[in-house]
């Protein structure tokens, strides 16, 4: 039996991994255990005789323009030397691998509805605002302590969805919610639902190893047909329309925050097939 630690507790996706790994097909096979990592009292938990510590604690969804300075600092406090700290107290526990939640995010959000951007192993991160620097940040300070007893393995998915997902999903389920039409726009993704990321977790868990990690969807995603499967989820019927998509190109030379916001919603932005 695989012993794991979870960071973090009541995360997101701690917590969709500890019931995954809960699941009755896999009985018997793991034990799992959540810690909070709030305040100081986490370092007073024994970490020896776990085989993995999966590593969720963190600050993500930032809206940029609404940060002061000193939340910034927090931002690395939490996403970077935290996650540090963290992974030293379980090397020295004996602890043999430590999976790191770190994003797509550290390659920046440039996207553009004019070209799609591909991301592969040889892409160079290059993050665009702190919250991207604090994961990458992490990423430099974490990939030392690797060695032949110790394994680090950083994911770094690109959007996550499912059921209860926080962030950019939810926001593209309350515009499938509210609108009634929606522009079919020819853009991809990447995109990560909540279960796979659960099992791409579970096979780092039962191969212990350690390397960057690129979790990804089998198929790209058009933003269109996301919204479009959400409404009718939830019982609502949404017209996916074409007739929209010039204003889109033209909204996406706006500058400032409308031509952002136009090509990071339509923008192409995807994985390479070839990485994982």
């Amino acid at each position: 039996m695989k012993r794991i630690l979870i960071t973090g507790a009541g995360s997101y996706i701690g917590t969709s991994v500890e019931q995954w790994l809960n699941r009755p097909e896999f009985a018997g096979m793991y034990q799992v255990d959540t810690v909070d990592m709030r305040g100081e009292g986490w370092k007073k938990k024994d970490f020896s005789g776990y085989d993995t510590v999966f590593h969720v604690a963190g600050i993500a969804h930032a809206d940029i323009g609404k940060v002061t300075e000193e939340q910034k600092k927090l931002y690395y406090a939490v996403n970077c030397d935290l996650a540090v700290e963290t992974a030293k107290k379980a090397k020295v526990s004996g602890v043999r691998q430590f999976i790191y939640m770190s994003s797509i995010i550290v390659y920046g959000e440039g996207t553009s509805v004019r070209k799609r951007r591909v991301i592969t192993r040889e892409t160079k991160p290059s993050p665009s605002n702190f919250y991207g620097d604090s994961k990458w940040k992490a990423e430099q300070k974490l990939t030392p302590l690797c060695d032949d007893f110790f394994h680090v393995a950083i994911l770094r998915p690109p959007m996550i969805y499912g059921k209860g997902c926080k962030g950019n999903y939810r926001i593209l389920e309350k515009i499938a919610m509210k609108c009634p039409v929606f522009p079919d726009f020819p853009n991809e993704r990447s995109m990560l639902s909540i279960h796979n990321l659960c099992e791409f977790v579970r096979i780092r868990i039962e191969n212990g190893d350690g390397g960057v990690f690129f979790p990804q969807d089998p198929k790209y995603v058009k933003t269109a047909e996301m919204v479009r499967d959400i409404a009718r989820r939830n019982g609502k019927r949404i017209r996916l329309v074409k007739c929209f998509n010039w204003g889109i190109y033209l909204m996406a030379y706006f500058p400032g925050k409308i031509g952002g916001m136009v090509n990071k919603a339509f923008g192409s932005l995807v994985y390479d097939k070839s990485v994982q």
